[in-house]
């Protein structure tokens, strides 16, 4: 019998059960209807192959197996119970604790600048480590605590994982300054005519742009494929090539380049970033705080195009 597999709160149903000796009386205790109890009682009797409670006039008499189960069940719901009491309350202002935080290199620029000025002005004795990990570990690093949090794309995860929307980044191209097409309006035509350079980590595989033009039957010339958007912007300062990036990605590596933002002449979705979470973290202060501050930054970054022209401007 996994653990992992049974609803826990069957357990505080069985403990109203026992203590009230009725299944109206421990509904009502429980403030749940009495067809819920019932279907928990259920459960529970598939769950130990034993009747449990039988009906014995206007009541319900525990068997044999219940009574010897009854007092662990309630030393359990009690030391559950003082758990949630006595769990400290975090301090930031005073806490020494360093959180593991799992996310892409290309997303560190943009974050960690914001986060770390915020992270030292709140909690001077909090550290912070980020790392690359694998997609693939992502599930069993949080449930270890090898990773407090972890940024990704949206990925199937059990229900020990929690997670939330995070950054919702849309897509731009970026030109050198002096580009022809800079003084002209960047069309799909001349989109697909002008070559590309495609930016990921991966072997191979199309990024959200190529999957967009696939499904209109179409597709751009890639000459190059490297790993890091602070390279694909210096290529595309001292060449023709056309890269096409996120937009918060694109502000910080572009920076030292200053090529220009342009507008996609084509509709592709934006980059979806998700923050994930162990189920058991949800309320520890701790991790809460930590949530908190990642979701501010992210906030406070904005996604606004104020600074994407179109290419005639």
């Amino acid at each position: 019998m996994q653990l992992s597999r049974i609803d826990l709160n069957l357990f505080v149903v069985f403990d109203a059960i026992y203590s009230e000796g009725s299944i109206t009386a421990a509904a009502r205790q429980l403030n749940l209807t009495q067809p819920a109890v019932s279907h928990a009682l259920g459960r529970l009797r598939t769950l130990f192959d034993d009747p449990l409670f039988e009906r014995r006039g206007q009541g319900m008499a525990p068997t044999p197996l219940a009574r010897s189960l009854a007092g662990e069940v309630r030393g359990a719901l009690q030391s559950f119970a003082r758990t949630l009491q006595d769990t400290p309350h975090f301090d930031p202002t005073n806490t020494t604790r360093r959180f593991t935080i799992g996310m892409r290199d290309a997303l560190e620029s943009t974050l960690l600048p914001p986060l770390m000025a915020r992270v030292t002005a709140m909690a001077p004795h909090v550290e912070i480590a980020a790392i690359r990990f694998d997609r693939r570990e992502m599930e069993s690093e949080l449930l270890a605590g090898t990773l407090d949090a972890a940024i990704d794309i949206l990925l199937p995860v059990s229900p020990a994982i929690h997670h939330a929307a995070f950054m919702s980044d849309p897509m731009v191209v970026l030109a050198r300054r002096d580009h022809p097409l800079v003084k002209k309006e960047l069309t799909l035509e001349r989109y697909l005519a002008a070559e590309h350079v495609h930016v990921s980590s991966r072997r191979r595989g199309a990024g959200l742009e190529d999957q967009a033009l696939h499904r209109m039957g179409l597709t751009r010339r890639v000459r190059l494929r490297c790993q890091h958007y602070a390279a694909a912007c210096r290529v595309v300062s001292c060449t023709d090539l056309l890269a096409t990036l996120p937009l918060r990605y694109a502000r910080i590596a572009n920076e030292p380049y200053a090529n220009r933002l342009l507008s996609l002449p084509f509709k592709v979705p934006s980059l979806e970033l998700h923050l994930y979470w162990h189920a058991g973290g949800e309320n520890d202060g701790a991790n809460r705080w930590l949530r908190e501050q990642l979701m501010t930054v992210m906030e406070s970054l904005g996604s606004g195009m104020t600074d994407v022209a179109s290419a005639a401007e």
